[in-house]
């Protein structure tokens, strides 16, 4: 009996605490478009100019409407900011 209970316990307990762990984002940078040109209003025109710029992604923000890219993963531990290294490479 007690095997049985500490069996359903265990297994309790594997359930519960896969559900409680939470997915962690990576550091993200984000730096105006050098290449877009004009008001930002599609985010898949923006994030497409900003892949040809090296970066991963890009959205519209802003009061002014201004393309900005992103760059996921990006360590904050090196010696120049994201959009130096991305012309640096």
């Amino acid at each position: 009996m007690d095997r049985a209970r500490f069996g359903l316990f265990f297994l309790l307990l594997i359930v519960l605490s896969s559900h409680m762990m939470v997915e962690t984002e990576g550091r993200h940078c984000e730096s105006k478009s050098h290449r877009f040109k004009g008001m930002c209003f599609s985010n898949h025109n923006c994030a497409s100019v900003c892949h040809v710029e090296g970066f991963t992604g890009g959205r519209c923000r802003g009061f002014r409407q201004r393309c900005f890219c992103t760059k996921a993963g990006y360590e904050r531990a090196t010696l120049f900011p994201c959009y130096v290294e991305m012309y640096l490479l």
